[in-house]
């Protein structure tokens, strides 16, 4: 399950996750993992609506919706989360800690204790480039440890 911060205004239109240019990039990156969206990895978002002139959730707004992302997560019962961005991690792990400090590791989201890892927003790579070697780092590792969930190995200490 890959989790972003909300959705823009053709996402909101379209009541989609990461469609545009940044669904694209996504989508590719999925694709070099041997996944998709329609098959094997589900999308949500922290926030359910378009903030208002395309802003950062703000906390209050990202815990509203929190009881119905916790549900969907329930529902789908991922084996990993990947949080897609720095504002999707900080409010699904309750933090400010930066995106580059969360990245490379396992994660517990509570409650429930679902494994957990970050990487960054493809929006993000579209304006910075040279940090796609990073995400494709992420994405290996998610693979990884995605792979050793599915043999039945622990992640989480």
């Amino acid at each position: 399950m890959m989790v972003g911060e909300a959705p823009g205004a053709e996402e909101d239109a379209r009541g989609e996750p990461f469609v545009g240019q940044a669904g694209k990039l996504l989508d590719n990156m999925l694709a070099a993992l041997d996944m998709n969206r329609r098959d094997n990895v589900y999308i949500a978002n922290v926030l359910k609506c378009r903030p208002p002139g395309n802003r950062d959730p703000r906390p209050d707004e990202a815990a509203q919706c929190r009881g119905y992302l916790e549900r969907q997560i329930e529902l789908v019962s991922p084996a990993l989360i990947v949080a897609v961005g720095r504002i999707a991690a900080q409010n699904l792990l309750g933090t400010d800690t930066a995106l580059a400090r969360l990245r490379g590791k396992v994660h517990a989201l509570a409650p429930g204790g679902w494994p957990l890892v970050v990487t960054y927003h493809p929006a993000y790579l579209l304006r910075s480039p040279a940090e796609k070697r990073k995400a494709w780092q992420d994405l290996s590792f998610a693979r990884q440890v995605y792979d050793r969930l599915q043999n039945g190995e622990r992640v989480l200490p």
